[in-house]
């Protein structure tokens, strides 16, 4: 049985990614820091309905920890699939922004990428096959006010994404971006009505956090083992 690593699991599209790669057979390890109640009690659920899953907890802007764990989790075999798909925000005009604002989000989004997918590198391209997916945002293409350091944070999973599917297309191992838009959240619903997502979003809805779980699930399968490199949007048709 592949394994595979959703970092940020105990958000929602994190919690639905993790559900449609136990459905299609993976072992999913959930990684939270803050959210860890939520990332064991969805593996707890998976487990009770008999699928194969588990919850870790540590720091990705801690280089020391973060090794520390992926090397625990290597003892029982390497990961082949990894979903970065933590992030955090801290929105505030660049002028008016700090420091601690910008390097906090970077930290977790990018420098978090690297701490996390470094030490699964060896292991999985031993192995010949791997899926690399790294959630990143529309804030990333088109910009956002207020989200300067967000979009810097997406933007640059981009970059690393695209140079690391280079080093890894000979060893049977794919690296792509997903760029999800508005997505159905509490956090969305305590900001923007229907009636402005309908405004901003030409499909005139919100997108759900399955539908992203459906595309980084084909991404993460045999059958995508000729697309890397690759940032796909999943916007209903944000320019």
């Amino acid at each position: 049985m592949k394994r595979a690593l959703v970092t940020g699991g105990g958000s929602l599209i994190g919690a639905a990614i993790a559900s449609r790669l136990v459905a299609d057979g993976l072992h999913v390890i959930l990684h939270a820091n803050a959210n860890i109640d939520r990332a064991r009690a969805l593996a707890h659920e998976i487990r009770e309905s008999g699928g194969s899953a588990e919850a870790v907890q540590f720091d990705l802007t801690n280089a020391a920890t973060c090794e520390a764990a992926l090397n625990q989790l290597l003892e029982a075999g390497p990961v082949q699939v990894l979903v970065h798909n933590a992030g955090t925000h801290d929105d505030a005009p660049m002028a008016g922004m700090t420091a601690a604002q910008w390097h906090g989000v970077i930290d977790v989004s990018l420098n978090g990428f690297f701490h996390v997918a470094q030490p699964l590198l060896l292991p999985m391209i031993g192995t010949r096959w791997g899926r690399i997916i790294a959630i990143s945002s529309v804030s990333a293409i088109m910009g956002n006010r207020g989200q300067a350091n967000y979009a810097a944070a997406k933007a640059g999973l981009g970059g690393a994404i695209r140079s690391l599917s280079l080093e890894c297309a000979p060893r049977g191992v794919t690296a792509n971006v997903v760029a999800p838009g508005v997505i159905e959240s509490p956090a969305v619903a305590a900001v923007m009505t229907r009636e402005q997502i309908a405004r901003m979003v030409p499909a005139r809805r919100a997108g759900r956090p399955e539908e992203v779980a459906d595309l980084v699930g084909f991404l993460a399968s045999e059958q995508a083992g000729y697309i890397t490199g690759q940032t796909i949007s999943i916007n209903g048709g944000m320019a």
